[in-house]
């Protein structure tokens, strides 16, 4: 009983909750989704080129056209996403209204499992069951956040992701490509790259363990290793095309 006692007395922490902590990293998450991306896919259009092409200036221009495409593609996938999203919540709150309205005894001993799950019984539990009944907008709120773990989607969502992810993306491109804009050899200009690239990389993967409660430096080195393996290969493999040729 005291066990039981303590589960209920405890504060409850409902999935609503926890998406409105995961709200901040969310943003988080789209603007590490968009500087990495940003970081390694040009950091290693830069590496292969370097193999092959002795001009900074065709570098730097290669680069920052796949910067451009590659800020739009990201930007439209994050729109797209999030636009999913919203339909999926759309649909999913006409079905919960439609069952509220038309099965509200069996959507009523889904509030009760619930709250049960969770230590509380007897009038308490009833008395948690009808509070959330009372109110039928309170009713399918409750059913879509806690039955499906769905929140509705802030206003704009979709355009502030895409505008996040296509930004963040952006800015994480300019750090591999400005080296070839120094008056620098290729050679030169991509070691200062690789430099900056590798230490900004560690350094998002560290901004990444903050929000998601991994290691700090584990998660560095496994975000720095992707992007050093990424410009690796491509290094290497315009290396041997051009040997070829």
């Amino acid at each position: 009983m005291a066990e039981r006692a303590a589960v209920r007395d405890r504060p409850v922490r409902t999935r609503l909750h926890t998406e409105e902590h995961t709200h901040e990293g969310i943003s988080v998450r789209d603007i590490v989704l968009g500087v990495s991306d940003g970081l390694t896919v040009p950091f290693a259009l830069a590496a292969g080129l370097s193999g092959a092409v002795a001009d900074n200036y065709i570098v730097f221009l290669a680069g920052v056209a796949e910067m451009l495409a590659g800020g739009i593609a990201m930007g439209l996938g994050g729109y797209l996403s999030e636009k999913s999203h919203a339909e999926i919540y759309r649909k999913e709150l006409e079905r919960e209204r439609f069952e509220v309205e038309r099965v509200p005894e069996q959507e009523k001993r889904e509030v009760r499992e619930i709250w049960k799950a969770r230590g509380y019984d007897g009038a308490e539990l009833e008395q948690l069951v009808d509070a959330i009944i009372r109110d039928r907008k309170r009713w399918v709120e409750f059913m879509m956040r806690e039955e499906l773990g769905l929140i509705e989607p802030a206003p704009g969502a979709a355009l502030k992701t895409s505008l996040t992810i296509g930004l963040s993306y952006v800015v994480g491109a300019i750090v591999p490509l400005f080296p070839f804009l120094l008056p620098l050899a290729v050679h030169q200009a991509l070691l200062v790259s690789t430099a900056t690239t590798l230490t900004t990389l560690f350094l998002v993967g560290m901004l990444k363990a903050r929000y998601t409660g991994g290691v700090w430096w584990r998660n560095g080195f496994e975000t720095l290793l992707i992007g050093a393996a990424a410009a690796g290969a491509a290094y290497g493999l315009v290396r041997l095309l051009s040997r070829g040729s």
